[in-house]
């Protein structure tokens, strides 16, 4: 009987959907997605945001539904089953975004010091980019230390 549920629920907002990816060639890529506000999503988390083009296409349709989504090589997603889920918390996801971010801008600062120090070495004299790197190291081991 409970699949019989699974099966009758239409993809919406709040629902686990487990799909099917075609491409052209007949190549199918299987997962599942939980379909939420776009604000609280993360892809690679299993949270997709509503207005995305697979959240688009799925939305409104039943298990066994067919669609067609055109994007990356791909030309048809196939809905294996649909279940309303309750999330405890999806906060989480905007934390984990502004975290990645913020390890982002701190990858590309010490990329731009490294080219910096790289490339002004003949002229200005030498920098020491080695230990540029083991300083940072350090920094980072001491901020995951616990206090």
């Amino acid at each position: 009987m409970k699949d019989n549920a699974k099966n009758s629920q239409i993809a919406t907002r709040y629902t686990l959907v487990e799909i099917e990816l075609i491409d052209p060639s007949g190549e199918i890529d299987r997962f599942s997605v939980t379909i939420v506000p776009d604000d609280q999503a993360d892809f690679y988390g299993g949270y997709l945001g509503e207005s995305t083009p697979l959240a688009e296409a799925l939305m409104g349709r039943p298990a066994g539904a067919v669609a067609s989504y055109y994007a990356n090589g791909l030309f048809k997603v196939r809905i294996i089953s649909v279940e309303v889920i309750e999330l405890a918390s999806t906060g989480q996801a905007a934390a984990r975004r502004k975290a990645a971010v913020e390890e982002a801008i701190t990858d590309a600062e010490r990329t731009s010091a490294m080219i910096f120090a790289t490339s002004v070495a003949g002229k200005w004299g030498d920098y020491d980019a080695d230990g540029m790197i083991e300083s940072w190291e350090k920094d980072d081991q001491s901020k995951d230390e616990p206090q």
